[in-house]
């Protein structure tokens, strides 16, 4: 089973940064849309960013101006600058991959999830 490796979360007080980033195996080759989710407690996981391999970004709206994601098309890796983090930004991060496989349909691939805590 393919598994994202995640790194960077962790505990930060409202108003700092943090930085996540998230490596897929090199034996998938054919990425198309690398980003995050994030899932809250008692909420539904929601996509946060996400881009693609000609660079198009979406974010959410909650997030807009304060996160910026990039990619390393060439290492296969995701990188989600956090920047002034407010305590509803709590939640386990998910690095999400959709690659083109062989028999021509895309799959997803999901980290194991990052805890991500803004807090005083």
């Amino acid at each position: 089973q393919v598994q994202l490796v995640e790194s960077g979360g962790g505990l930060v007080q409202p108003g700092g940064s943090l930085r996540l980033s998230c490596a897929a195996p090199g034996r998938i080759l054919m990425i198309d849309v690398m980003g995050w989710y994030r899932q809250a407690p008692g909420k539904e996981r929601e996509k946060v960013a996400t881009i693609s391999r000609t660079s198009s970004t979406y974010y959410a709206d909650s997030v807009k101006g304060r996160f910026s994601i990039s990619r390393d098309n060439a290492k296969n890796t995701v990188t989600l600058q956090m920047n002034s983090l407010r305590p509803e930004d709590t939640a386990v991060y998910y690095c999400y991959v959709e690659a083109l496989s062989p028999g021509g349909i895309y799959r997803a691939y999901w980290g194991q999830g990052t805890q991500v805590t803004v807090s005083s």
